[in-house]
Formats: structure tokens, C-alpha cells, sequence
């Protein structure tokens, strides 16, 4: 018997045709989920950073264009 195809008269909880009975556990059943597994915490610092420096250089060129209509450069 390998562990890839067990013999399914021999394992536990396996009816005939392979199904599984109801309240009974698969006998290959795996589970990704759990605290071991959390994915790690992102923070939003890095975002923020970059918004305020976005916001930053379009005030930036905001003011630059009023100040160009006014005349106050060249």
C-alpha cells in the first residue's frame, strides 16, 4: 500500500465508492488556514509616504501654473 492510494478497504471512515459518512473526516484532508499560517501585517506607512509626496508636487505645480497666469515668472 502506498500513501498516494491507500487500499480503501482498509482505511477508517471510507464507505463503499470512496465516499466519506456524514460527521467523518477525509482521510486526505489538509488545512492551509490557522494562526500558524496568518499572513504577515502590512502597514501603511510606505502609502502614506507616497500620497503626501504625490500631494506634494501637485501643489507644487498647481501653484507654479497660478503663479505663471498671474505673472509672476517670466
Amino acid at each position: 500500500m502506498s500513501g498516494q492510494n491507500p487500499d480503501p478497504t482498509e482505511v477508517a471512515g471510507l464507505e463503499k465508492g470512496g465516499g466519506v459518512a456524514p460527521g467523518d473526516t477525509p482521510p486526505v484532508s489538509t488545512s492551509a488556514g490557522g494562526p500558524n499560517h496568518e499572513p504577515p501585517q502590512r502597514t501603511r506607512t510606505p502609502a502614506v509616504i507616497f500620497l503626501a509626496v504625490v500631494g506634494i508636487i501637485v501643489v507644487l505645480v498647481a501653484l507654479g501654473l497660478i503663479g505663471r497666469i498671474a505673472g509672476f515668472f517670466g
